[in-house]
């Protein structure tokens, strides 16, 4: 069952994906070869705490950490750790909070020092694909537009759209319904309405879409073990189109 979102449920969303969102950017700028994905963690962590609110990740359905911290051919859902970034990587950042009972979600993918001209494109083209999707998040469309123009737009750079991984709605709960895809054709699925608060996430890879999972039961990696990037905003839909709820507000 997808929930609308009252205006007032709305703004409170507004505050737990602006944590995410100034969280996202001091971590970017934190970003250097030679630091371990643990201290990002935990700056993340301090972050999102001393703003009052909970960093929903941490202990959802047992994952250790309030950061998910994945490096090159990992798509989503690394396990942050002693591993020290190298120049050239690329990595991406997804961070969840908690505010007074309502959920934010937003990643990026960041570089680390200077990467290879692929990597760069990779990240270009998955960001892009992103607000191709946001783009589509207006009221009367249906939900596969969104998924349509991520996928069109990464297939024609020549990159693969991640199928087994979705976005999904929030709320009061990190992941509602409807789930949304990053891929799929025109004008199917639930009609979009004012109210909708959707979490729209393309994982796009250089090579193979097939993802597989590592040991530890969480990260989730390239096939062939190319790169992958990920970018993610929550957005609401509104009457006069998609209000991006974890875009960076400057205060």
């Amino acid at each position: 069952m997808i929930i609308l979102k009252s205006p007032e449920e709305i703004e409170k969303m507004r505050i737990a994906n602006q944590i995410v969102a100034r969280a996202l950017k001091t971590l970017k700028e934190m970003v250097k070869p030679g630091m371990t994905t643990e201290e990002l963690d935990r700056a993340a962590e301090e972050i999102i705490l001393a703003a009052g609110a909970r960093p929903s990740f941490k202990g959802y359905r047992g994952f250790p950490a309030s950061l998910c911290a994945s490096i090159n051919s990992e798509v989503v859902h690394g396990i942050p750790g002693k591993r020290r970034l190298k120049e050239g990587d690329i990595i991406s950042l997804d961070l969840g909070t908690e505010y007074e009972g309502y959920y934010g979600d937003a990643a990026i993918t960041v570089a680390v020092g200077k990467v290879s001209p692929e990597a760069n494109r990779l990240m270009d083209v998955t960001r892009e694909s992103l607000y191709k999707g946001i783009e589509q998040a207006k009221e009367g469309k249906h939900l596969s537009d969104i998924s349509h123009a991520i996928q069109a737009h990464a297939e024609a750079a020549g990159f693969s759209v991640v199928t087994d991984f979705v976005g999904h709605g929030i709320g009061t709960k990190p992941h509602e319904d409807p789930q949304v895809p990053n891929y799929g054709p025109k004008g199917v699925g639930p009609i979009l309405k004012s109210g909708m608060v959707l979490a729209i996430e393309p994982m796009i890879n250089a090579g193979t879409h097939y993802v597989e999972v590592l040991d530890d039961d969480w990260t989730v990696v390239t096939r062939d073990g190319k790169l992958s990037a990920h970018f993610e905003h929550s957005i609401a839909i509104t009457r006069n189109g998609a209000d991006v709820l974890s875009e960076l507000v400057a205060y």
